[in-house]
């Protein structure tokens, strides 16, 4: 009884939490946080394949897939100009391999498709920083 209400109140906790997080968020932090999530996804999504859980697997590794097609989408391709080109290359690429995943279950795709996503976030990861710089040195 203690356990399930445990349980409960820590779903609830992580709801508000997710949903504030995304409330206050800016454009970029939303960003982040997608692909946070397809990293989680992705990462569970291995756990299934080494616990041997397909239907598990298969429900992350297409919740990932649903989360980097909306990154895809959400590029601006007229104004992006090549790094919006290349970026939806490289996610066409990991919803191609993530499809391979799931159809083999093979670990070692989804490690790629990670670090793909950890390298591209890491660039993502930056840009407040830059722009801060930016602003600082345009104001002095």
């Amino acid at each position: 009884m203690v356990k399930s209400r445990i349980n409960s109140a820590l779903s609830e906790y992580r709801s508000v939490s997710v949903t504030s997080g995304v409330e206050d968020a800016t454009p970029h932090r939303l960003v982040q946080m997608l692909m946070e999530g397809a990293l989680d996804k992705i990462a569970t999504a291995k756990g299934h394949i080494l616990h041997d859980n397909p239907a598990e697997k298969g429900r992350h590794i297409s919740w990932a897939i649903s989360i980097i097609s909306g990154l895809q989408s959400s590029l601006d391709m007229e104004g992006g100009g090549e790094i919006s080109a290349n970026l939806f290359d490289l996610y066409d690429y990991m919803v191609r391999r993530l499809g391979q995943a799931a159809a083999g279950s093979d670990p070692a795709i989804l490690d790629e498709v990670s670090s793909l996503m950890l390298e591209v976030k890491s660039a993502w990861d930056v840009i407040p920083a830059q722009l801060a710089a930016e602003n600082r040195q345009a104001a002095s």
